[in-house]
């Protein structure tokens, strides 16, 4: 999936707040590189779930812990602009 794509995922996953997301992306240097770190773990994710990288359950348990870290400190951005 290009990031584009997963920027699409993420206006769904935070439904209503597409384009605080776009406007933080553009403008938030820490919210863009949250968001480059959020899509590199998804990707590792998805390539572990898929067979097309080995990993044990713990790394794709610590991927998905990071991962989700991360959703929140996204979730947070855009809270704290829309408030």
């Amino acid at each position: 999936m290009q990031p584009e794509h997963l920027d699409l995922a993420l206006a769904e996953e935070f439904a209503g707040h597409g384009e605080t997301i776009h406007r933080l992306k553009v403008s938030d240097p820490h919210f863009k590189s949250l968001m480059q770190h959020n899509h590199d773990l998804w990707s590792q994710i998805q390539n572990i779930q898929n067979r097309l990288t080995p990993a044990s359950d713990q790394t794709l348990e610590t991927l998905e812990k990071q991962r989700l870290r991360v959703l929140d400190e996204i979730a947070g951005a855009i809270a704290k602009a829309e408030s």
